[in-house]
């Protein structure tokens, strides 16, 4: 859950000085012309170079690895800019203690390249093995860094069509390179906007050759030799929806790395402030899947906190927005407490706007309850659900003219939605970040109402459709709502939500995703015999597909039958357990949901954790399921929902457990525990 205080202790460290925390809470010094930063986990060394920092050497101190850097050239790369007369560069040390991730440690270099001033921050999360680095410009650059698009493609042998033809005309993130020729690449690209799309990660496979370009906001590069590896994680929209796009987010050849794609150009460094580009988070494990992907989850369930919520909806049974009257808010209220339903979302219809005119002529919205629907205002409607012990939430959607330019007034109407009725959850939708004047305003808007609620609030960040944040961006403050699906349109498909989350898991937090279930019983008609509609599952099954995330009732959950559920509280039974299970890593077990498969979800924690297992449309009555736990382990199950028994296995190959489910479409969660 989100604190309620800012707590920050500054110390700084100037260019000459040394200065650390203990190991595990990470540190910074400066010995001579040599400046560490690092944790118990990892350490990156570089060479000061007046604060134009050239990486030495990378420490993967869990594995007792050490990657020397071959090439001496700084890791921040600006076109036309000169290292010549350039000033001492300063550094300083500061331990956060706030309300959005886990305390950590960040340490800023600040250097200039002639009139380019440079800020890199380095955010060093406790006992994590990645440092993220966030880098800031301001002044004024001498090229303009744009990048002539003649073609996309990445074919060396048509050097007039490759982005690497332009390599000296676009700025690089961050750069590393490593000694031998055999490295695995694996290249994770993402999809949002899922109002036009329904496979949302793409795995690319390769061994680095030659100099080649690569899309993706994830690289996993591991060395075949001593199997040691590497990974940078790309912190921008994905890749259509970013600013200053080269076509590409990196540039490999063997054991050279480099991150493209900063998100802004040199005409964008208007004015006295820092402007920031899109960020890159660098770490360290063993060259095996489960140990990257560890590495890779440490670094987010470091990042941002989650808040455990089951959430209802009124958006997904489109019904007629008259209906969202206070009398229904009640109904609704109730039927959510009966079921145990955290928290109570009103979407587009609740509000009306002000008469503000906005310079052109035209009504500015202030969002305010809609008289006609609510004479009384929230406060009835956000007490009831008060007493019922269920939170009222609202839809948002910012105004996106001229790039966003009334963000204040947005970030005011919501500050307003919070000081009056106490609301502090808020559904953002229509989000456009179409420039970086946009983007900046966006961020600016966040910010004002997390700081002016006293970090409070908490976003669920649409992300179905425009140019938005995507999985790695802007979405600190809260969850995602990944997906619109509808039995009125018949797109909503059980298994297909359940895929989608079981792919997003392997390298996104589920747990920070939204996952919805709708009312099976309403448009059945519209289905036929279409043997994977909805009324072929029970209301139980569809909700145990959501409970890797933060489920969503996408209904009227009040106009639900009676016996919905054939276990009447099994939401109150996995709202006792959602935040042990959600603490824990969430990955992706069984195969790939396909409507007949075997699958599911392991929550990995020390030496205990859950197993979600789901039994679609498939004729065996037992199956073995490969997990993440290794060969030889004891392990004891004890079921918490669903149609399982407690029992002992020891781990077969492949991290293999037998599993019994009677019927098609059944599931059972575990809590384990390992015995040895």
């Amino acid at each position: 859950m989100f604190l309620k205080k800012t707590n920050i202790i500054l110390i700084l460290a100037f260019s000459l000085t040394n200065f650390l925390f203990a190991d595990d809470k990470g540190y910074a010094r400066l010995e001579g012309d040599i400046f560490y930063v690092g944790n118990n986990k990892i350490e990156r060394s570089f060479q000061w170079n007046n604060g134009n920092l050239v990486t030495l050497k990378v420490t993967d101190k869990i594995n007792g690895k050490e990657w020397e850097n071959r090439v001496k050239q700084a890791d921040f790369f600006v076109p036309g800019q000169s290292e010549k007369d350039m000033k001492a560069g300063t550094w300083n040390i500061k331990r956060i203690e706030d309300n959005v991730s886990v305390p950590y440690t960040e340490v800023t270099v600040e250097y200039a390249l002639e009139k380019l001033s440079i800020r890199r921050v380095f955010r060093i999360y406790d006992d994590c093995p990645a440092i993220g680095i966030d880098t800031y410009l301001k002044g004024k650059a001498n090229k303009d860094w744009i990048v002539q698009k003649k073609d996309l493609g990445q074919w060396t042998y048509l050097p007039q069509r490759n982005i690497i033809s332009q390599e000296p005309e676009i700025p690089v993130l961050d750069r590393m390179s490593f000694g031998g020729k055999h490295w695995k690449l694996e290249l994770i690209e993402f999809t949002d906007n899922s109002d036009s799309h329904n496979t949302f990660v793409k795995h690319h496979s390769e061994t680095a050759y030659h100099e080649n370009v690569y899309k993706g906001n994830i690289l996993f590069f591991g060395n075949m030799e001593n199997d040691f590896g590497l990974f940078y994680l790309k912190e921008s929209p994905l890749a259509p929806s970013q600013l200053a796009y080269p076509g590409a987010d990196f540039i490999v050849r063997d054991g050279d790395v480099k991150t493209i794609g900063i998100g802004i150009t040199a005409t964008d460094l208007q004015g006295p402030d820092w402007i920031k580009t899109y960020s890159i988070v660098f770490g360290v494990s063993a060259n095996d899947e489960l140990s990257q992907l560890k590495a890779l989850h440490s670094y987010h369930k470091s990042k941002a906190t989650t808040e455990s919520m089951v959430s209802m909806n009124t958006w997904g049974d489109r019904g007629a927005l008259e209906r969202l009257t206070e009398e229904f808010c009640f109904e609704q209220i109730g039927a959510c407490a009966k079921l145990g339903i955290s928290h109570f979302q009103l979407d587009w219809g609740w509000q009306e706007y002000s008469d503000y005119i906005d310079k052109d002529g035209t009504p500015i919205k202030k969002w305010t309850p809609k008289r006609s629907l609510f004479p009384n205002g929230f406060e009835r409607v956000v007490t009831k659900g008060k007493e019922a012990g269920v939170e009222v939430c609202l839809y948002f959607v910012p105004n996106t003219k001229y790039d966003n330019e009334g963000w204040e007034r947005d970030a005011d109407d919501i500050i307003n939605l919070y000081k009056k009725y106490g609301v502090r959850i808020f559904k953002i939708d229509g989000q456009q970040m179409q420039s970086k004047a946009a983007e900046i305003r966006t961020r600016k808007m966040y910010e004002k109402v997390m700081k002016e609620t006293d970090y409070a609030v908490i976003f669920n960040y649409d992300i179905t459709a425009g140019q938005r944040g995507g999985y790695f961006y802007l979405n600190d403050y809260g969850n995602m709502f990944i997906e619109n699906r509808y039995t009125d349109f018949t797109s909503y498909y059980p298994y297909k939500t359940l895929r989608n989350a079981w792919m997003l898991s392997r390298y996104v937090p589920v747990e920070k995703i939204q996952v919805e279930f709708l009312n099976k019983w309403r448009n059945q008609d519209k289905y036929g015999e279409d043997m994977f509609a909805p009324d072929n599952y029970s209301m139980d099954y569809l909700f145990a597909i959501t409970m890797a995330g933060q489920p969503l009732a996408f209904m009227d959950v009040a106009d639900l039958p009676e016996k919905a559920f054939e276990s009447p509280d099994i939401i109150k039974t996995y709202k006792s357990i959602q935040h042990d299970f959600h603490k824990g890593i969430i990955l992706p077990i069984g195969d790939e949901p396909s409507g007949k498969s075997w699958t599911g979800f392991q929550s990995i924690d020390v030496n205990k954790g859950f197993l979600l297992i789901l039994r679609e449309f498939n004729t065996d009555n037992t199956a073995e399921i490969g997990t993440w736990l290794a060969k030889g382990t004891k392990v004891e199950l004890t079921p918490v929902l669903g149609d399982g028994r407690k029992n002992r296995q020891t781990v077969k190959s492949n991290g293999n457990i037998s599993i019994q489910l009677p019927n098609e479409n059944s599931f059972v969660l575990y809590k384990y525990t390992i015995l040895n």
